[in-house]
Order: structure tokens, then sequence, then C-alpha cells
């Protein structure tokens, strides 16, 4: 494969607007969150757990990316100033200017698109930005990032009838505070406490006969 094929190659990569010039390596993780919960009594497999609920976690996004600086020679042109529109870098950008713009994309928070030879991902943002240099990539910019999925979700507002034309309107409303009340004596009359006393002794009485 000649070094054309390579570099359009790489195209398909991208990390919201930036191109890396090598992707070294890619690693996707998804992980499902399966519940524990412990059971007086063992299963019949013998567990000590049963499971009631599974999710999925968001899902990340690990990869070795390679930056050139400076820009190089292709065929005997020069390619140092070309500046691409698309991914707002130019092959000439500096390292230390790349690391900048990525190290903006992250603290911007702002979900992007993220594209690898094997998926596509929405709404990702930059979870860690590891950068080593040494004497091998002094004038390169060697990074791992690691790219995690946001979930988003959008809330919208019901209107409902108001209490008094529900037909259960104490059951359906939502608890308010309506303030302190004070309790009230009740003046029960002589016949009303007899015909209650005389209630409660029947109830006595029939628990006894029973």
């Amino acid at each position: 494969m000649d070094i054309l094929s390579v570099l359009f190659s790489q195209q398909r990569r991208r990390i919201g607007i930036i191109v890396p010039s090598v992707v070294i390596t890619e690693k996707h993780s998804d992980t499902l969150e399966i519940t524990d919960n412990p059971v007086d009594k063992p299963t019949e497999s013998g567990a000590g757990f049963i499971a009631d609920h599974a999710y999925r976690r968001p899902s990340e996004l690990t990869m070795e990316l390679g930056f050139a600086g400076g820009g190089s020679l292709i065929d005997g042109v020069d390619t140092t100033a070309i500046f691409d529109a698309s991914t707002g870098l130019s092959l000439g950008t500096s390292p230390a200017d790349i690391y900048k713009q990525i190290l903006e994309l992250q603290r911007d928070r702002k979900p992007f698109d993220a594209t690898t030879g094997k998926r596509q991902y929405k709404n990702m943002l930059i979870r860690a930005i590891e950068v080593t240099t040494d004497k091998t990539s002094e004038n390169v910019l060697m990074c791992v990032l690691t790219l995690k999925e946001i979930v988003i979700t959008q809330t919208q507002t019901i209107t409902v009838a108001d209490k008094e034309n529900m037909k259960e309107g104490l059951n359906t409303s939502p608890v308010q505070n309506t303030g302190t009340k004070t309790p009230v004596a009740v003046n029960e009359s002589l016949l009303s406490q007899g015909s209650r006393l005389r209630q409660k002794a029947e109830e006595i009485f029939s628990r006894g006969v029973q």
C-alpha cells in the first residue's frame, strides 16, 4: 500500500472534526450491568444471589493516535501549507497546536461524533487524554484518548386538569403544603357517646363469645 492510500484510509477516523494522521490502536468497550441481590436460601442452581435487572453502561472508546507535525513531501509536492477546511487543521500544524485543540475539545464539554474503522459513535466526550513524549516523538504528537458516551434524555411538560375538576382530586393530586393546622375540639353529645360505647361493648362481647 502506497503513502496516499494510507492517508486516505485514515480519513475515515475522526474525533469530532479532528482527523488523526495515524491510528495505532482502537479499543471498543461495551458493558452490561447486571444487578445482584442476595437471598436467604440458595437458588436451585446453588447461587445465593438473584438478578432482577440489567442495564447497558455508556460505551467507551480508547484510541492511540499519532499526529504529524510540520508537513511532509509526498511525490515531490510540499504539503506544509495545505489547509483542510473540514477539519480546521493544516498539515503544517505543530504538535503543540494540535494538543491545544484536543484539550479545547475536551474542555468545551459539547458532545461530538466519533468515527472509527468498526463503528460510528454519537454523543461522545473525551474523558481522558494521555500524551507521551520521548526521543522518537519529540516532533509529533502521540496520545491516547479515552472517549465516553453521554446518554441524553428529554423531558416534556404535560398539562392536567385542576384538582377540583378531577373525579378523585384528593387521590390524584400531588401532596401540597397547606401550612400548620390547629386541632379543633369536637363537642360530642351524650346520645352519641352512649351509642359509641354500646357499639364498643358489643364488639368486645362478640370476641368473647367466639
